[in-house]
């Protein structure tokens, strides 16, 4: 079963993970850390978040060839997967939209609007479980 209330936050800068996990995590939200696309893909295997929030450019495996491993797989195909990146020009935010993402957030981001900006997957979750 999916924890409502667990966020997987992938980013390859350790300051902007920690930063951002601090904040979700003051205002009530479990959160766990991936450095790595593969990372992120077995940490969402083991947990299934309702959320997770990947950065596209990481070292090792992008954000864009983990989130087509989470969508191919049946347990997961269904978490939101939102892109948190630098890369967020609007042809880029709709290159990502386009590839699966279900939303962008441009990093850097307010910590008030990221939550803004994932509270209606996070709602739309625990309405359907």
């Amino acid at each position: 079963m999916t924890d409502a209330r667990l966020i997987l936050l992938v980013d390859d800068f350790e300051d902007a993970r920690e930063m951002y996990r601090e904040y979700l995590a003051f205002v009530g939200y479990r959160v766990e850390t991936a450095s790595s696309g593969g990372e992120a893909i077995r940490l969402a295997k083991l947990q299934k978040p309702a959320v997770i929030l990947m950065d596209v450019e990481m070292r090792g495996m992008s954000g864009d060839a983990a989130l087509h491993l989470l969508r191919a797989d049946p347990a997961l195909a269904d978490v939101p997967v939102i892109a948190f990146t630098a890369h967020a020009l609007e042809h880029e935010q709709i290159s990502h939209l386009v590839n699966g993402f279900d939303a962008v957030i441009p990093k850097p981001c307010l910590p008030d609007d990221l939550v803004a900006i994932m509270q209606p997957f996070l709602d739309k979750h625990r309405i359907e479980n």
